[in-house]
């Protein structure tokens, strides 16, 4: 019976860790979080290269991907290298995807090769979590040839 017991308050303890973890992971992120993990994302390129950043950007278990916060990296042509939370969209031109009224992939790139090459941009996108059409702004940071964004929900 004691035994039967500890499994049971085993399972409790474990199911109240799964829910905290599942709360954090369904929480916003914030605009300093999306700032602060273009600036690592920026940086693990710098550090590790072109190709093995992109396999760690489309990660969906790695550690670009917290919540509702995920990098994405785009060429200047409007190419999806990377994209956290939807990996269709790897490998192709998305330059003329349209989000309401505004082409946020152009948006991108104009603010990636402005003088500062950084910048925010907001638009509605559907959240990754909700799947509802929200409002959205998103950090984008020039890298040579390449501009890394993360977005955050309103």
């Amino acid at each position: 019976m004691k035994s039967l017991f500890k499994q049971l308050m085993f399972a409790v303890f474990a199911f109240t860790l799964a829910g905290a973890a599942s709360a954090q992971d369904a929480r916003r992120g914030t605009a300093d979080e999306a700032v602060a993990m273009v600036k690592k994302a920026s940086a693990y390129l710098n550090d590790n290269g072109r190709e093995k950043a992109i396999a760690a950007f489309n990660d969906p278990k790695g550690e670009f991907i917290k919540g509702d916060l995920y990098v994405f990296m785009f060429t200047f042509d409007g190419t999806a290298l990377a994209h956290g939370q939807n990996a269709k969209m790897v490998g192709k031109n998305l330059i003329d995807l349209k989000a309401g009224e505004v082409f946020p992939i152009r948006e991108f790139i104009k603010i990636a090769k402005s003088p500062a090459g950084t910048g925010w941009f907001g638009y509605k996108w559907p959240n990754s979590i909700t799947k509802a059409m929200e409002e959205k702004n998103t950090y984008i940071e020039r890298n040579g040839e390449v501009l890394i964004g993360v977005g955050t929900y309103k």
